[in-house]
């Protein structure tokens, strides 16, 4: 596996907000998105998100070939990236267990205010993302900003799949939002570092993982920071070197990514570790260091 850090990795690139992806998708180049799907699996995936887009809304059959040719591609087991019930059991109903070696696929993603996707358990098996990054609320869908509601939110969601459908622990990942730091003048980073902690530490939590995508962290920041390093992977492990110890163990990336832990005189990880005790104008200040020397 391309990390040196202790966790798995599920695959995020057959989705068309790649570009390179999109092309693939928009040429049903299927070839093309097996050699994908067999790339992520050599460097170390252990499963793969798919999301073909809009079209699955529209265009199940295509939806189904492609589901079909990436297990002809690749054992691993794959997590299925679509809000909707319909679009789910679609794919779902394709899933093909003895070709993932019996090893369950992943709904991603459910939140509380999605919480008929669960309706599906009784027909299919699986193992379930839960978003905690919003609440229902007074029957509304709320964003939560502070630790104490992310923690909040997973707990219940968790124990609700646990205790209520009979999901083991062990099939419960908990994604965790990580904000763009660029726009991030609340301390939602702080936030979700701080719930990761709780939940890590809660015993009626003990063997759910916890995740999230990794990818956003540095949207909209220049390549190179200030000491000449890749900006954006260099702030994915900052947040990873602080993240993983707490209990967060899983990422939605890219597998041949280097993730490895910054060493604590890492300019980006200094800059990132002050930038977490900021909020406001004091923070965009802390990010604008990353890429000044």
């Amino acid at each position: 596996m391309s990390t040196s850090f202790p966790i798995r990795i599920i695959g995020e690139r057959i989705n068309p907000g790649f570009r390179s992806t999109k092309a693939l998708f928009d040429q049903e180049d299927l070839p093309g998105l097996q050699a994908l799907a067999l790339k992520q699996a050599e460097a170390g995936a252990s499963a793969l998100n798919v999301n073909v887009g809009a079209r699955a809304q529209t265009d199940p059959a295509w939806m189904a070939t492609v589901i079909r040719a990436i297990q002809d591609a690749t054992d691993l087991p794959l997590s299925f990236d679509f809000p909707t019930q319909a679009v789910q059991r679609a794919c779902l109903q394709t899933y093909d267990l003895a070709k993932a070696g019996g090893r369950l696929p992943i709904v991603n993603s459910i939140t509380e205010h999605r919480w008929d996707l669960m309706d599906l358990y009784g027909e299919f098996r699986f193992r379930v993302i839960v978003m905690a990054s919003e609440r229902v609320q007074d029957g509304r869908a709320l964003p939560n900003k502070t630790a104490e509601e992310i923690y909040t939110t997973a707990r219940r969601a968790a124990r609700r799949l646990i205790d209520d459908h009979g999901l083991a622990p062990d099939d419960v990942f908990i994604d965790l939002s990580v904000s763009a730091i660029v726009a991030d003048t609340e301390r939602l980073n702080r936030s979700t570092l701080d719930a990761i902690a709780l939940i890590g530490a809660d015993p009626a939590l003990e063997g759910v993982h916890t995740m999230g995508g990794l990818s956003n962290i540095g949207q909209q920041l220049p390549a190179r920071a200030a000491d000449g390093s890749d900006l954006k992977h260099a702030l994915e492990c900052a947040f990873l070197t602080l993240a993983v110890p707490l209990g967060f163990d899983t990422v939605l990336g890219t597998p041949w990514r280097d993730y490895a832990p910054l060493p604590e005189d890492h300019h980006v990880l200094q800059t990132y570790r002050q930038f977490l005790e900021q909020s406001g104008s004091n923070a965009l200040r802390a990010v604008r260091r990353l890429y000044k020397a």
